[in-house]
Protein backbone atom coordinates (compact mmCIF):
# COMPACT_ATOMS: atom_id res chain seq x y z
CA UNK A 1 0.00 0.00 0.00
CA UNK A 2 2.62 2.51 0.85
CA UNK A 3 3.91 1.67 -2.94
CA UNK A 4 0.87 2.37 -5.20
CA UNK A 5 1.67 6.46 -5.37
CA UNK A 6 5.43 5.48 -6.54
CA UNK A 7 5.67 5.98 -10.62
CA UNK A 8 5.17 3.15 -12.34
CA UNK A 9 4.01 0.54 -9.20
CA UNK A 10 2.14 -1.91 -10.43
CA UNK A 11 1.16 -5.08 -9.13
CA UNK A 12 0.91 -7.06 -12.49
CA UNK A 13 4.31 -7.89 -13.20
CA UNK A 14 4.09 -8.49 -16.83
CA UNK A 15 2.43 -5.23 -17.45
CA UNK A 16 5.18 -2.98 -19.34
CA UNK A 17 3.12 0.25 -19.79
CA UNK A 18 3.64 3.54 -17.78
CA UNK A 19 1.78 3.35 -14.95
CA UNK A 20 1.76 6.72 -13.96
CA UNK A 21 -1.98 7.73 -12.82
CA UNK A 22 -1.57 7.39 -8.68
CA UNK A 23 1.66 9.22 -8.56
CA UNK A 24 0.67 11.93 -10.94
CA UNK A 25 -2.68 12.82 -8.92
CA UNK A 26 -0.95 12.14 -5.72
CA UNK A 27 1.47 15.43 -7.32
CA UNK A 28 -1.03 17.14 -8.09
CA UNK A 29 -3.29 17.00 -5.05
CA UNK A 30 -0.31 17.36 -2.24
CA UNK A 31 1.98 19.81 -4.14
CA UNK A 32 -0.24 21.91 -6.62
CA UNK A 33 -3.07 22.19 -3.98
CA UNK A 34 -1.55 21.16 -0.47
CA UNK A 35 -3.89 18.54 -0.12
CA UNK A 36 -3.99 15.07 0.79
CA UNK A 37 -4.12 11.64 -0.76
CA UNK A 38 -4.67 8.54 1.89
CA UNK A 39 -5.45 4.91 1.00
CA UNK A 40 -7.34 2.37 3.01
CA UNK A 41 -7.86 -0.85 1.64
CA UNK A 42 -8.95 -3.85 3.36
CA UNK A 43 -8.80 -7.29 1.81
CA UNK A 44 -12.32 -8.88 0.57
CA UNK A 45 -14.16 -5.26 1.27
CA UNK A 46 -12.33 -3.41 -1.62
CA UNK A 47 -10.18 0.32 -1.27
CA UNK A 48 -11.20 3.37 -0.76
CA UNK A 49 -9.87 7.04 -1.69
CA UNK A 50 -9.97 9.91 -0.04
CA UNK A 51 -8.88 14.16 -1.21
CA UNK A 52 -8.22 16.23 0.78
CA UNK A 53 -8.12 19.70 -0.70
CA UNK A 54 -8.31 23.00 1.58
CA UNK A 55 -11.01 25.28 0.61
CA UNK A 56 -8.78 28.70 0.88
Amino acid sequence: QSQIFQPFFSTEPKIHENKLGLAISYQIITENHCGKLQCISSPEQGTEFIIQIPVS
